[in-house]
């Protein structure tokens, strides 16, 4: 394949899309664990929990959930270890954040940041996380058994 070939290619199964899927989820994961996720850890033995309810399941029910999916889902995905279902939790937040926080509406960067994880974690869900993530390593030791 000549250069002008490669760089036009799709790239659909090589390692240049799976290189893309690793650093999409280590990415946006690291991020939002980073910029998000420790930072409500805290919050979860405080008392009172002050957090929002845009579910109204309680504050500390919605901080609960919301950390679970910005640490623990968050550190999963970026691992590869049960990618799809790990964003699950991740797409879900995002989705109340972006459509009944913010209802919808994008205004300025707080909207924004809510819409591209949601559109990243979205498109995980769909793809899957590539050749470079223990899901792959471990269906590949069960297929060669």
């Amino acid at each position: 394949m000549n250069v002008r070939h490669r760089f036009f290619h799709s790239g659909r199964d090589g390692v240049w899309r799976d290189l893309g899927l690793l650093i999409a989820r280590v990415g946006f994961s690291g991020i939002l664990i980073w910029r998000h996720g420790v930072s409500k850890v805290p919050a979860l033995v405080a008392d009172p929990v002050e957090f929002l309810d845009p579910l109204g399941l309680g504050p500390a029910v919605s901080l609960a959930l919301a950390t679970f999916a910005e640490c623990v889902c968050a550190s999963a995905l970026a691992l590869g270890i049960l990618s799809r279902l790990a964003c699950l939790p991740l797409v879900i937040n995002f989705a109340v954040i972006v459509f009944v926080l913010h209802e919808a509406q994008v205004p300025g960067d707080r909207g924004e940041l809510a819409l591209l994880f949601l559109v990243a974690f979205t498109a995980l869900l769909l793809t899957g996380p590539g050749r470079y993530s223990l899901d792959e390593r471990f269906r590949g030791e069960r297929t060669t058994s």
